[in-house]
């Protein structure tokens, strides 16, 4: 699944999040020689606030930290570029360099539309308690100066999903490549050509929904976490926790953490059902297949027999699946009330402006999302790892690997037939 798309895949993994920390730790060490270079900048962008009275988005600071980090992609994409001779490292490496440039670029828009609802929805609050004057002009003028952003955020999307779309083929391609070219050995695999032709397909379109949002969630918590920590500080008291410096920070990720776990042991027995379910789908299929080519072969009590295996295990699957939904939506809509129950103190005081409410509110929720990731997203995690499992075996045949005991029988009922069929 990954030899055949990156190169080394463990090292090339693990340099990768090496080298991020790495790049991190030059940035904030060096932080105060950076001084210069942004006043560089600062002659070519304007600092000037908006209408608003917010600083444009594309500031000094800004842009100087978006050159740091493409140099520094470029620097690790060169070396992997030219340390290895995989087929795939132009879309492997480079385009994974790219993704995850561009999902940071991403959460940063997402920064600054925060930080402009807070000043809306302050000027919003104005208006509607009197207690300043709010111009028609003003109202608009705040409207529509996030337009620009909003088109620019649009185009970058859909130009985005569609490079993603075309990354993760590529992916597939070379999964399909690779198993293609070991045909001979593994055919007699029970399910051989569902493994190469759908699984590799399910896989690349899992990676395309799980892989890019669990990427944006680390780069959501890279940008939003310090603002949620800076804005803490206005909000004195937090039930049951008290005065702490990051309050917000600390209910988020107890709050992920807690939805996380519960998830993870309600729902532990999904993966191996879902494993198994496509293993009784794909006998039941084969059977079928058989029968097109020959008359012996799928009689009504052989396919009822193998149907009957097939209900039994989806509803088996939806048993589990019963009571893993009730823990999960009971978790989800709860979790939708913690901010306004962290807020409660604060918000009786009276002592933020409704703009910082929404601030508030908004940068919870994207961290507390990126968070519960995992809980957020356990029904594709568990078709992935069931994915992963069928692959996996795949491989191991591949590899000359011991199998195991629940993909034996399959192969040597399979070898039977087909050894009968040619006799």
């Amino acid at each position: 699944m990954f030899r055949s798309f990156f190169p080394k895949p463990s090292l090339f993994f693990a340099s990768a999040i090496a080298w991020a920390l790495v790049a991190g730790a030059i940035w904030f060490i060096a932080l105060d020689s950076w001084e210069p270079a942004i006043r560089f900048f600062s002659n070519f962008t304007s600092t000037a606030p908006g209408t608003d009275g917010r600083a444009p988005f594309l500031t000094p600071d800004k842009l100087y930290i978006y050159c740091f980090l493409i140099f520094s992609g470029i620097l690790f994409s060169l070396f992997w570029t030219l340390y290895s001779d995989h087929e795939w490292r132009r879309w492997s490496v480079w385009g994974s360099t790219l993704i995850v440039l561009t999902a940071y670029f991403n959460v940063q828009i997402d920064v600054y539309l925060n930080d402009w609802f807070g000043s809306f929805f302050d000027m919003l609050q104005a208006a509607l308690t009197k207690t300043r004057v709010v111009t028609t002009d003003e109202y608009y003028s705040s409207l529509f100066s996030v337009t620009g952003i909003l088109v620019v955020n649009i185009i970058f999307l859909v130009l985005l999903s569609f490079f993603i779309s075309h990354y993760v083929f590529r992916w597939r391609t070379a999964m399909n490549n690779y198993y293609v070219g070991y045909w001979p050995k593994v055919r007699m695999i029970e399910g051989a050509s569902q493994r190469v032709q759908d699984d590799t397909m399910r896989f690349a379109r899992g990676l395309q929904g799980l892989g890019v949002s669990f990427i944006s969630s680390i780069m959501t918590l890279i940008a939003f976490l310090p603002l949620l920590w800076n804005l803490s500080k206005h909000v004195k008291d937090i039930p049951l926790l008290g005065s702490v410096d990051g309050s917000l920070v600390f209910v988020a990720l107890l709050s992920a953490s807690f939805g996380t776990i519960l998830l993870a042991l309600v729902g532990i027995r999904l993966p191996g059902l879902e494993f198994r379910n496509q293993r009784v789908e794909a006998a039941y299929r084969k059977e079928l297949v058989y029968g097109e080519d020959h008359e012996n072969r799928a009689d009504p009590m052989t396919l009822a027999e193998l149907y009957e295996g097939v209900k039994r295990n989806y509803f088996r699957l939806y048993f589990n699946y019963m009571y893993f939904n009730v823990a999960k939506y009971a978790y989800l809509q709860g979790a939708t009330f913690v901010p306004y129950f962290a807020l409660g103190p604060t918000v009786v005081a009276g002592t933020i402006t409704f703009g910082i409410f929404q601030q508030i509110t908004n940068a919870f929720s994207q961290v507390d999302s990126s968070f519960r990731f995992f809980a957020s997203s356990w029904n594709d995690i568990v078709e992935m790892l069931s994915i992963y499992k069928r692959l996996r075996a795949f491989e191991a045949a591949i590899e000359g690997e011991p199998l195991s005991s629940v993909e034996k029988p399959f192969i040597d009922s399979s070898t039977t037939e087909i050894a009968q069929s040619e006799l």
